[in-house]
């Protein structure tokens, strides 16, 4: 009897979480683009979602596929993700010698645009971490500024700022993170960001236990990585900042405010938790395009004749 497309999908999952270690945020977006996935094809077979004939799909359904999610208004970069979760489907159902079908690994994703990290100033960034201590309930304005010193002082992704445990403060010299792809890398930390960690962990009202979430919302649950999005359009409202100033780009401008001032590309890198220097080295870029406009505007030769 053949095995529903659901079945092999939760098998999918399965694999991704206990063998690959994928975190859940993955899990999350993998599982919806592969429903998309399963959805499109048994429309455009004619069949029902549970029947999908995967032997016999070609070259042709996988980019007509493509399209679909293009006629959706989908962007470049989710197109992509939504094929790398295909194709880990039918690499998953042929490492487990379910199905082979190369129609998948046979069509190439668009490209993405290249395009440059977007960070704060060092003004901006300062004057962010100053106004996020504005809040009606004071533990709530310590735990906005220790995150936010947080990501901009150590260069955390969001997810891995709000993955701290209770049970991890008070905080060391260094931390140890899990990045993208389960990879753990070790982050040291300025007194700064230590002094504001704990100062929010001692004011907080919630006391929870060891390995609970540290950063919690006002009714004492673990904040979302959603209200830390709101949190920042907040700030750059009230503030005048634009759209890039988000929870992402105060990791954006840790980096590049330490190659700015000397700091060395490896050891950016190392603290990036950056697999390869190449997505490191687009900081250098930023960089040296705020020297050419500093340039510009400032060399006689630059300047037009009145």
């Amino acid at each position: 009897m053949a095995r529903s497309s659901q079945g092999l999908r939760a098998e999918w999952l399965s694999s991704l979480a206990h063998e690959r270690k994928a975190s859940p945020h993955t899990l999350r977006a993998y599982g919806d683009d592969l429903t998309r996935f399963l959805g499109f094809i048994a429309g455009h077979t004619g069949t029902t979602y549970d029947r999908v004939d995967l032997k016999d799909l070609t070259p042709a359904d996988i980019r007509a596929f493509i399209t679909s999610l293009r006629r959706e208004g989908l962007g470049p970069r989710s197109v992509q993700r939504a094929m790398a979760a295909v194709r880990s489907f039918f690499r998953f159902l042929a490492r487990e010698s379910i199905l082979e079908n190369a129609a998948a690994r046979a069509v190439r994703s668009p490209r993405l645009p290249r395009t440059l990290p977007r960070p704060l100033s060092e003004i901006d960034a300062a004057r962010t971490l100053e106004e996020a201590a504005n809040h009606d309930v004071e533990w709530l304005g310590l735990r906005n500024t220790a995150l936010l010193t947080l990501l901009y002082g150590a260069g955390l992704r969001i997810s891995e700022g709000l993955s701290l445990r209770r049970g991890d403060v008070p905080l060391g010299d260094s931390i140890s993170v899990i990045g993208k792809g389960r990879k753990e890398r070790v982050v040291p930390l300025l007194p700064v960001v230590r002094e504001a960690v704990a100062a929010y962990a001692e004011a907080c009202p919630f006391k929870p236990g060891p390995q609970e979430a540290l950063f919690l919302s006002r009714t004492g649950k673990p904040m979302s990585p959603r209200e830390a999005q709101n949190l920042m359009q907040t700030l750059r409202s009230r503030l005048g900042l634009s759209e890039r100033a988000t929870p992402h780009a105060l990791r954006h401008s840790f980096a590049t405010h330490l190659l700015a001032n000397g700091g060395d590309l490896r050891a950016v890198q190392e603290l990036l938790g950056h697999a390869s220097l190449s997505t490191t080295q687009t900081y250098t870029e930023i960089d040296a395009r705020r020297l050419m406009d500093v340039y510009a505007k400032a060399h006689p030769r630059c300047k037009t004749a009145p």
